[in-house]
């Protein structure tokens, strides 16, 4: 039964960095249009940027402690 956990545990660990290395690369992608649209936007739609990317990083860390976890405990 602790070799099934630790499986499903690895798999959305896995899982969780596939999400996340897809919702920065939209971020960065959207962000990138933005300023070929609007150069004079550039600071604001790059702090909004970071912040988002931020928050994802931050969700994607927590999931991944908590797969760990699951491993482990």
């Amino acid at each position: 039964m602790e070799a099934l956990v630790a499986g499903v545990a690895a798999l959305a660990a896995g899982l969780v960095t596939l999400g996340a290395a897809i919702g920065i690369s939209r971020i960065g992608a959207s962000a990138m249009d933005g300023i070929a649209r609007q150069p004079e936007a550039a600071p604001k739609i790059q702090t909004g940027m970071l912040i988002a990317a931020a928050l994802i990083e931050g969700v994607a860390l927590f999931c991944a402690v908590i797969c760990l976890l699951a491993i482990i405990l």
